[in-house]
């Protein structure tokens, strides 16, 4: 059996995972494993954005410069969508990451702009 070897460690919003699984697929002529088929199910049912908007709210919310803010916590942001300040803290309350009012405000000013129209 064959070793893999971890050639770069990044974290992936879903978008970016559902994009991925195509380019696996469309490489292994429409086949995934199981554990691959069982993630693209997932992301699926998940993701709201489309890639290019998830990108752009990507580049976005790090370009705002929020001190501590790590790339993980960026994904995890473009995940959920947070609605609203106090849904932004429940997110982010798992992480090390003491935010200021002020930079709160920029965050959801930013994600406002990409939450799904009702």
């Amino acid at each position: 059996m064959s070793k893999p070897e971890i050639l770069e460690k990044r974290p992936l919003n879903t978008t970016l995972v559902k994009e991925a699984l195509k380019k696996m697929k469309k490489r292994d002529n429409d086949e995934l494993n199981f554990r691959a088929q069982r993630t693209e199910e997932y992301v699926n049912a998940v993701s709201t954005l489309k890639p290019k908007e998830a990108k752009e709210l990507v580049e976005k919310l790090e370009k705002l410069d929020v001190p501590r803010m790590k790339p993980e916590y960026v994904h995890k942001l473009v995940d959920t969508l947070p609605k609203n300040e106090k849904h932004l803290k429940i997110i982010l309350q798992g992480y090390a990451l003491p935010l200021s009012a002020e930079n709160q405000k920029k965050i959801m000013d930013t994600v406002a702009e990409y939450l799904p129209k009702k």
